[in-house]
């Protein structure tokens, strides 16, 4: 049995090759999304005002003055 070829019929390939070899077909569709969200989620993201995020902090942050030592935990 023949099968299509892609470039005289990419449609109809595309059809046979999602239900003969779906594993690849499939995989193939969502391996492009991610390089096309790379594309398509910057303006969404700028639509919905979800604008850039906080920088996560490198150092905890040490109190000023004396420390406060607990009472009342003895063993």
């Amino acid at each position: 049995m023949s099968y299509p070829q892609f470039f005289q019929q990419p449609f109809r390939y595309m059809r046979w090759a999602s239900h003969e070899r779906p594993a690849i077909f499939y995989s193939f569709v969502i391996g492009t999304g991610g390089p096309l969200s790379l594309v398509i989620a910057p303006p969404i993201r700028r639509y919905f005002n979800d604008g850039p995020r906080e920088k996560i902090p490198m150092t905890y942050p040490v109190p000023s003055g004396p420390r406060k030592i607990p009472e009342g935990y003895d063993d």
